[in-house]
């Protein structure tokens, strides 16, 4: 009796374990049983958004590849498998054989199978042999706007995610959210028919429009192709916009990298200089100090200035670029031929206080706040810091750090009334049959009508009456300057190395583009009125035909 009971209370005591453990597991912590092989996960990835140009033609999208997998308990010859898969994959019979697990349950072999390689597989009729559908990003464009589209790569749990440009700035956009499955399975990994099953359906990414037009993308990525090589430049960027919306248009920066092939170009292929690296802009900035005395009424447009030679600043001597001087001259020839000591007459009209003021007003030294990833935001001293010295050379662009895309915002604010603008590159998000427009943002107003339209045309007299004679097409007033900044090295400028840039918009009265174009060290020449500014009428040109501008009769 006395062994019976001991065997009645293990047989008890062994049941009541069972009933407290399946509690535990189905009641207080059902998503332990996944890790336990009663709850199987998997995760259903969504359609990642495209990318369209503003007329809807495909930047980026999506393009199908089969993953092919092998279940080796169904598997009746192994030989013939081997031999059958690689006369379609190619991958060799010996990694084939190492690939194929005998004691999995399933196995990955493969993926990126076009369908044509995916069918031809099937016709040997593979019990073992499936195939899972994966989409992987597909530019159609190749690298078109590299820098400002980005690309599609993977994360440390080698998850699709966006990196720079586009693709980056807007990953959660694009990316969607995953789905899931969840099915109770026995020990053997097999679904339980009357088991639990879930699914949750994944969110697509949305589909995003830019404000980019292709063929202008087109036009000025050859053109600045062609501008490179003939002036045997380092680098070089274009950016143009429209200066009423600040909508970018296009944006191209060279040397760039093939978005499908990204992983075969270093880093430094990837940083767009357009909004990432800063540079001294030169006599560019030249107009920004102009239309800031005019707006505070600190000089008039018809004022003169007595240009009789350099201007001393302690040690440090400023002269104009050739060295030659003309005596009295206006406030607009003070920008037709680039006056150094005009400018410094100009500044100090305008004082110390706002001149820092319009730094800041124009957004120097701050983010531009544009939807593209790796923004800089410039170099410009504290207040506290500022010399004579530096009061003096920032009026003619020098001893301060912008980006291309600072200076292209800044200046369209000359040409526009006086608003400075937010960029962006995206005009539309669309999430089904909803619609997210993102519109003209604006930053603050720095000037009035009136200062606006006197900076136009100052503008228009310095490509017309300017230094140098450029191939302009006929029949339109053109805006626009020129710069030419040298590159500090090791604290000091190197005169044979120079950023050559020029910043121009047509038609002059209701401007429908602004450009800038920036030349890292031009070898042919270092000015940019020799190397920058005809890359820019060339643009001119064809974008006047492309909007079908009329010119002037």
């Amino acid at each position: 009796m006395f062994k019976l009971r001991i065997v009645f209370l293990l047989f008890a005591f062994f049941f009541l374990f069972i009933i407290i453990r399946l509690f535990y597991i189905q009641i207080i912590d059902p998503l332990s049983s996944a890790a336990n092989g009663y709850l199987k996960y998997k995760k259903i990835l969504p359609q990642r958004g495209k990318i369209y140009d503003r007329n809807y033609e495909p930047i980026a999208i999506n393009q199908s590849h089969y993953r092919l997998f092998i279940e080796p308990k169904k598997m009746k010859d192994k030989d013939k498998l081997v031999k059958g898969l690689e006369e379609v994959l190619k991958l060799g019979e010996a990694t084939l054989e190492a690939k194929i697990d005998e004691t999995k349950v399933w196995l990955a072999v493969t993926s990126g199978l076009t369908k044509e390689q995916k069918q031809k597989i099937e016709r040997y009729k593979f019990p073992e042999v499936g195939f899972e559908d994966e989409l992987d990003r597909y530019y159609p464009e190749a690298s078109l706007a590299a820098h400002l589209v980005g690309f599609v790569g993977k994360n440390q749990k080698n998850e699709d995610i966006g990196y720079f440009g586009v693709e980056g700035y807007y990953d959660k956009e694009l990316g969607g959210l995953p789905g899931f499955l969840k099915a109770e399975r026995d020990l053997l990994g097999r679904p339980i028919l009357l088991g639990n099953q879930e699914k949750i359906e994944p969110e697509n990414g949305h589909d995003v429009i830019l404000t980019i037009d292709k063929s202008v993308q087109e036009i000025i990525k050859q053109k600045l192709k062609n501008g490179v090589e003939r002036y045997k430049a380092k680098e070089g960027c274009v950016i143009v916009a429209d200066p009423f919306t600040m909508e970018i248009v296009a944006l191209a920066c060279l040397p760039d990298f093939d978005v499908e092939n990204y992983f075969k170009f270093s880093e430094s292929y990837f940083t767009n200089h357009a909004i990432s690296s800063v540079y001294e802009p030169g006599s560019t900035f030249k107009p920004l100090v102009v239309a800031a005395a005019l707006q505070e009424k600190k000089i008039k447009s018809d004022d003169f200035y007595n240009e009789k030679g350099p201007v001393q600043f302690g040690q440090y001597q400023i002269k104009t670029w050739n060295d030659k001087y003309e005596g009295k001259i206006s406030i607009t020839r003070i920008l037709e031929k680039s006056s150094n000591v005009g400018m410094v007459f100009i500044g100090e009209k305008l004082g110390q206080k706002n001149i820092i003021s319009y730094l800041k007003k124009y957004g120097f030294g701050d983010l531009t706040g544009i939807d593209l990833q790796g923004e800089a935001g410039g170099v410009v001293k504290q207040e506290s810091d500022f010399k004579a010295i530096d009061y003096a050379t920032a009026t003619f662009g020098q001893g301060i750090g912008v980006t291309p895309m600072q200076m292209i915002t800044a200046f369209s604010a000359l040409v526009n009334g006086g608003e400075l603008l937010k960029p962006h590159v995206v005009k539309k998000i669309i999430d089904g049959d909803e619609e997210r427009i993102v519109g003209k943002r604006e930053v603050r107003k720095i000037l009035n009508e009136r200062t606006s339209e006197i900076i136009k045309r100052m503008l228009v007299a310095t490509v017309e009456n300017g230094e140098y004679k450029w191939d302009r097409p006929k029949g339109y007033r053109i805006g626009g300057k020129t710069g030419t900044a040298q590159i500090p090295v090791q604290g000091k400028y190197d005169a044979s190395k120079t950023i050559a840039s020029f910043i121009g918009f047509a038609p002059a009265d209701k401007p429908r583009f602004i450009a800038i174009v920036i030349l890292k060290e031009p070898k042919t020449s270092i000015y940019g009125s020799e190397t920058a500014a005809p890359l820019f009428f060339e643009i001119a040109k064809d974008l006047l035909v492309y909007y079908n501008i009329a010119p002037v009769q």
